[in-house]
């Protein structure tokens, strides 16, 4: 199976995220997006492959977006990706490909029905255990 993970590895999301994945068997690609960035093209296929609108992905901590007044809700989609092509750090993570779908993996535990054999149990680097049931 194809799997590719948007990751930072300064984020626990994103490192729990990954484990998951290697944990039920996969060997996936690693992007780690703040070193390569997507490019305009990529970005807006993630977002269109996750149905979901650009400001969706958008990122507020630990992040320019005050700052930047994306809390405005004028800012078109296409300004909105311009926004995180500028600054990569806006772009919310981990997201996640694999022939199954793309989504953002917000839990992390939402990797797992991407994946051909998830893990039926994980524990998350703070402790906290997933019990995992395809049902």
């Amino acid at each position: 199976m194809s799997v590719t993970i948007y990751h930072n590895p300064h984020c626990g999301t994103s490192r729990n995220t990954l484990a998951m994945i290697q944990a039920s068997g996969e060997d996936p690609a690693v992007i780690e997006y703040l070193k390569n960035p997507p490019t305009r093209a990529r970005l807006e296929a993630l977002i269109e492959a996750m149905g979901i609108s650009p400001r969706d992905l958008l990122r507020e901590k630990g992040t320019p977006y005050r700052e930047l007044g994306l809390d405005r809700p004028d800012w078109s989609d296409s300004e909105v990706v311009d926004f995180m092509l500028a600054h990569p750090i806006l772009i919310n993570r981990p997201i996640v490909e694999t022939p199954k779908g793309t989504r953002l993996c917000r839990p992390s535990e939402l990797v797992l029905d991407l994946l051909e054999n998830p893990v039926s149990s994980f524990t998350k680097e703070d402790g906290e255990v997933v019990a995992y049931d395809p049902g």
